[in-house]
């Protein structure tokens, strides 16, 4: 293959079915792209992902991963982390006859991130990772009033919150607006007001709204999400590892769980027509979050090649 092709692969991530979960482009040998070259191919896929693999600094090290949106770069994401561990682990043993266990330690910018893999087939795996920043709140960040929150969701006041949750910002890398909506049935009607959202989250870096309620659409899983981020390009996105991996910050403060290891399977994308499901797993240990984990499945979809 020439310098100016460019092997690239698609996946649904965070689930196990085609035309599922969140959709990610992954190229391959980066090392020659520029950043501006890297931002328009990911605008060309126009997923709310593109992974770009380059050769890792660490030589023991699987690969170093740039993450793009259609609109910039970002430090860190869970949809493209656990897909690329997928494909990495996919690539490395292509005549797969049984399962198939491998570690992955990935370079992004927010830090090394280590990946558990299962193959299941040539083309379906599973991926945990340990977050590498544990999620803590933003002070500095300062949201609307719940009023202008309801606005820029196209809600009613009295849709915001439930139980003791209130609107809050957190990150694990990248920030977001957590935003409690009480019901499913108010969580199906929420869309974004451009008019009223620089209002409501103009002061949060990302200008995203991560949704969230306790009602759910399967029996199994513990939150219902959705997520709107129109300042990173993305309307809305199907399944949000990062935020995920943020939200965690949330459980502790809002539901204290005890000490130990916690579970919970977040289900998101359903509204979209795009049913997508996360794994978040998080340590507790005298009273604070000590370690986060977030993880699902993947399916291979296509390969290709792009012309540079």
């Amino acid at each position: 293959m020439s310098e100016n092709e460019h092997r690239f692969f698609t996946l649904d991530v965070f689930t196990k079915e085609l035309f599922a979960g969140n959709q990610l482009a992954v190229v391959l040998d980066c090392d020659n792209l520029s950043d501006e070259q890297m931002q328009k191919i990911a605008r060309e896929f126009n997923f709310s992902e593109t992974v770009f693999v380059c050769s890792p600094e660490n030589k023991a090290h699987s690969a170093s991963l740039r993450i793009f949106t259609p609109a910039y770069e970002l430090p860190f994401a869970g949809h493209p982390t656990v897909g690329t561990a997928v494909l990495l682990g996919l690539l490395r043993f292509p005549h797969l006859e049984t399962e198939q266990n491998c570690v992955m330690l990935m370079e992004e910018k927010v830090g090394r991130i280590r990946a558990k893999v299962k193959l299941y087939s040539g083309r379906l795996g599973k991926a945990v990772f340990e977050v590498p920043q544990i999620s803590k709140p933003l002070s500095s960040i300062k949201l609307g009033s719940k009023d202008e929150i309801a606005a820029a969701l196209g809600l009613h006041i009295k849709d915001i919150g439930f139980e003791n949750h209130v609107p809050t910002a957190y990150s694990a890398g990248v920030p977001f607006a957590m935003v409690p909506i009480r019901n499913l049935d108010a969580m199906k009607r929420a869309r974004p007001v451009m008019p009223s959202w620089s209002t409501a989250f103009g002061a949060h870096d990302h200008n995203d709204a991560f949704l969230y309620t306790r009602e759910t659409t399967c029996h199994a899983s513990s939150f219902h999400a959705r997520m709107f981020a129109p300042g990173m390009g993305i309307v809305e996105d199907p399944a949000t590892g990062s935020a995920a991996a943020a939200f965690a910050g949330v459980i502790c403060q809002f539901d204290k769980p005890g000490q130990g290891t916690h579970r919970y399977s977040m289900e998101q994308g359903f509204e979209m027509g795009r049913p997508s499901i996360i794994e978040l797993e998080l340590d507790v240990a005298e009273g604070r979050l000590s370690s986060v984990r977030v993880g699902g499945r993947s399916v291979l979809v296509s390969e290709g090649k792009l012309y540079i």
